[in-house]
């Protein structure tokens, strides 16, 4: 693997966004490998019957992960088992208490924040902040989850006085996408990346000339082949609750950023314009 991705805060991570790429059997060697026993002692022979593959499936399975063998990848991911991060995360059991649920709920979403913040990049974070400020015109795709995270977004755009529009209508994101111009922005979220509306719409706004900018979970996805710009969450997997829980707490989390940064590349206009909507809507609070 490449320098960044041996760093042992960011081995599973970028391992997650990988798991897309997986077939059924080198995801089961995967999740062998999250397992809390899997460490620098661990034999080969115990992977392969613990994912039941055979050992030279595990080789193969951990040089396709960009590992230089299974060496290289035990290391590597005995490293990251003992990151304090990576012990946040329990699933739920049937046993559990109430506290117990609250607490296994909080650390998953503790853990998605940690890693998350560990594999962006600074650089595009800036592109895309120049991008979002920039821009004449914002508009923004989701779908479900999604659409919920764009809507937060949009809200706190227009505080600071940024004007966007939020689509998730499979027809309105093509409509919208087709006015678009060089200069303007296409935000677009989505988990999978392999939402079908989202990537036509993303599709069309990229030949029109606008920046398509693609929030997402994975970084091997249609979405990502087409997009200018990508920043990725990461969450682990959960039965019960899913990637997409942990993954939108990230993605507020990273737009909240986004959106502070926005902020601060001309504070008194944002200053302003924060004073201004806010006292718009102060006579609808109940004293």
């Amino acid at each position: 693997m490449n320098e960044s991705v041996s760093e042992p805060s960011t081995v599973g991570a970028r391992l997650r966004l990988l798991r897309p790429m997986l077939t059924p059997l080198e995801s089961r060697i995967l999740n062998v490998a999250f397992e809390e026993g899997f460490n620098a002692a661990t034999a080969l022979s115990y992977v392969a019957e613990q994912a039941s593959v055979s050992e030279a499936m595990v080789v193969k399975t951990a040089k396709k992960l960009g590992f230089t063998g299974f060496r290289d990848f035990r290391k590597q991911m005995s490293s990251y088992n003992a990151q304090p991060s990576a012990a946040l995360h329990k699933e739920i059991a049937l046993e559990d208490t109430q506290a117990d649920i609250m607490r296994k709920v909080f650390n998953t979403a503790i853990q998605a924040l940690q890693e998350t913040l560990a594999i962006i990049d600074p650089e595009v974070f800036a592109k895309i902040v120049d991008a979002i400020s920039a821009a004449p015109r914002r508009d923004l795709y989701g779908i479900g989850g999604s659409a919920q995270v764009a809507r937060d977004v949009a809200h706190k755009f227009l505080r600071i006085g940024l004007r966007s529009t939020v689509y998730d209508d499979a027809h309105m994101m093509l409509m919208s996408a087709s006015l678009l111009e060089t200069g303007d922005i296409a935000l677009v979220f989505s988990h999978s990346g392999r939402t079908s509306i989202v990537i036509d719409a993303v599709r069309e706004a990229r030949r029109r000339g606008a920046t398509t900018i693609a929030i997402t979970n994975y970084t091997h996805s249609p979405l990502v082949e087409c997009a200018d710009l990508v920043l990725c969450s990461t969450a682990r997997g959960s039965p019960l609750l899913g990637e997409n829980a942990a993954a939108r707490v990230a993605q507020l989390t990273v737009m909240d950023a986004l959106f502070a940064a926005i902020a601060a590349k001309d504070y008194e206009r944002a200053e302003r314009n924060l004073e201004r909507t806010s006292a718009a809507v102060a006579a609808q609070r109940v004293r």
